[in-house]
C-alpha cells in the first residue's frame, strides 16, 4: 500500500470534499440526522440507558414535564393514559426539564420521588434534560425541526409505531382530551 497522505492542492480538495460530505450527513445542528425516533436514547431516571429503539413497534407519547407548574396535575392524566393503553402498545415517556420558568429545579432523585409520591407515576421517565434551544436533547431538536419547539411544560409529541413523528400538542391539550385520545388510538399498533 502506498502513502495515503495528500499534499498541496490535491490534499486540500480531498479534505474539503470529505468535510462537505460530513456536513451533509451531520446537518446544520452538528448532530447526525436521524431516520426516526429509534435513533435516540436518554438516561433513565433510575439510571442506565433508555433507548427509544426498545419501544420499536409501539406508539410513544413524549412529554416534557415539571414538578412546579400549573400543568403539573397533567401527571395524573398521563398516568391514566399509561394504565389504559400500555397493554395496547402505548408508551408514555416523561422528560423532566427546567427550561420553562425554572419549574423543575429538583435533582433526579427528588423528581422521581415527587412523581411516585404525588401521582404514583410508573411510566418511563428520563433524567432532567433541556428541551429547547441549542442545548436541547437531540430527540427534541429532531422533533422541533418537524413540529416546532415546545412552548412550555407538558408539551406532547406523538411518535408512531415506525418511529416517525406524527404530531405535537401544546400544554393546554390535556391527556384525556378527545383530540389526543383519538390520535393515540389511531397510532396504536394494529392487530
Amino acid at each position: 500500500m502506498g502513502n495515503m497522505a495528500f499534499t498541496g492542492r490535491r490534499g486540500f480538495l480531498a479534505l474539503a470534499g470529505g468535510l462537505a460530505m460530513m456536513a451533509g450527513v451531520m446537518g446544520m445542528t452538528g448532530t447526525a440526522q436521524a431516520a426516526n425516533a429509534y435513533d435516540y436514547s436518554f438516561t433513565a431516571i433510575e439510571g442506565g440507558p433508555l433507548k427509544l429503539d426498545s419501544y420499536r413497534g409501539k406508539a410513544v407519547l413524549v412529554v416534557n414535564t415539571a414538578s412546579m407548574c400549573g400543568y403539573t396535575p397533567q401527571y395524573k392524566g398521563l398516568q391514566a393514559l399509561w394504565e389504559k393503553y400500555k397493554d395496547k402498545g402505548l408508551v408514555i415517556l416523561g422528560v423532566p426539564s427546567n427550561d420553562f420558568g425554572g419549574q423543575e429545579p429538583g435533582s433526579t432523585k427528588e423528581i422521581k420521588e415527587f412523581c411516585e409520591v404525588n401521582f404514583a407515576i410508573d411510566f418511563p421517565m428520563t433524567t432532567k434534560e433541556p428541551v429547547k434551544g441549542a442545548s436541547a436533547h437531540p430527540l427534541y431538536k429532531w422533533m422541533a425541526e418537524q413540529k416546532g419547539e415546545p412552548k412550555w411544560n407538558f408539551h406532547k409529541y406523538l411518535i408512531g409505531t415506525d418511529g416517525t413523528l406524527i404530531e405535537a400538542y401544546g400544554s393546554k391539550v390535556t391527556p384525556d382530551s378527545a383530540e389526543l385520545t383519538a390520535a393515540i388510538e389511531k397510532a396504536l399498533p394494529k392487530g
